[in-house]
């Protein structure tokens, strides 16, 4: 496997048996955003709205990003788990807190612990579907990066972990090999490539599967001083989605996937939630339902994937 798109496969541990379809759970990667007022949720909104349960209504997952900029306290990781309360196969991920993945000095059992807080807290609630360790495309593959994940997947044992890496020299055998060795998930990214970029996949090496869209936005994503929502303002064509949902068929369907998430992070205006239902609808192979703000504001995009009275399937 070189810079190109790695076949479908499945990397397991020798006589692990093969499990049945996997459940996929589709959502977005956050939920406090102010631009999603009027696009996602109700402007203006109702007293005591709360976006999260929302949110929970319409989609089984959503991924946690604050956990990436700082450590949060175990109360406020189970108020979320509150929060959707009413819908019992709901699932959060998270990522991990970067002061462990994008910097490279080293760390102690405090910023551990400090890190693990939040997550534990979600796991004990049955709630925590993967903690996504994500690493920028600097991060390459040599001795060093190697013993930095070793030691990083010990710190973080019992833990639901999946690996995202974006430079090339992972897309290597061994890369999956080590990981279905030591139970971590493979994290299939979607992004804009440039020189060296790990492109398209549905590789999976353990029990839980990983999608990750983030948009391609070129102009934006390589444009320096280029702001957070530039660069994930994108809205997927289902010409674009349709080989990812193939993809996301394609994981489900391995030995040892129990789990599949799939993550749109391309948040800007509510497009992240867009594209979840299209990716829901085109892999279940039913139309779907969704907040009406976001039908209204994405109706051309939307219209033969949503639920209408009468019918369930896709036209």
């Amino acid at each position: 496997m070189g810079n190109g798109e790695p076949r479908v496969h499945v990397w397991r541990r020798r006589g692990q048996p093969h499990n049945s379809k996997g459940v996929i759970r589709f959502g977005p990667a956050g939920w406090d955003y102010p631009d999603w007022s009027g696009a996602v949720y109700p402007k203006p909104a109702p007293r005591g709205f709360d976006p999260l349960a929302y949110l929970s209504r319409w989609f089984d997952a959503v991924e946690v990003n604050s956990t990436f900029y700082r450590p949060q306290r175990p109360e406020v990781a189970r108020a979320w788990c509150e929060r959707v309360a009413a819908r019992r196969s709901f699932r959060f991920t998270a990522k991990l807190w970067k002061r462990l993945t994008h910097e490279r000095e080293v760390y102690g059992a405090e910023e551990v612990g400090a890190a693990r807080a939040a997550l534990d807290a979600i796991a004990e609630q049955g709630r925590l579907g993967a903690v996504l360790v994500q690493f920028p495309w600097s991060f390459r593959r040599d001795a060093a990066a190697l013993e930095w994940l070793r030691d990083l997947f010990r710190a973080l044992s019992g833990l639901p972990l999946v690996l995202e890496v974006r430079h090339a020299s992972w897309n290597v055998p061994e890369t999956y090999a080590e990981l279905a060795e030591q139970g971590v998930g493979f994290v299939n990214v979607d992004q804009p490539l440039f020189r060296r970029s790990m492109g398209p996949s549905a590789v999976a090496t353990a029990g839980v599967g990983y999608v990750r869209v983030h948009g391609r936005n070129y102009k934006d994503w390589f444009r320096e001083n280029a702001g957070r929502d530039a660069r994930y303002d994108y809205l997927y064509t289902a010409d674009e989605l349709a080989p990812w949902a193939e993809r996301t068929k394609a994981i489900a369907e391995q030995a040892r996937v129990e789990d599949v998430y799939v993550v749109t992070n391309n948040h800007f205006q509510g497009k992240a939630v867009a594209n979840a239902a299209m990716l829901q609808a085109m892999v279940d192979a039913r139309r779907v339902a969704v907040p009406p703000d976001l039908f209204a504001r994405y109706h051309a995009a939307l219209a033969r994937f949503v639920k209408e009275e009468g019918q369930q399937r896709l036209l």
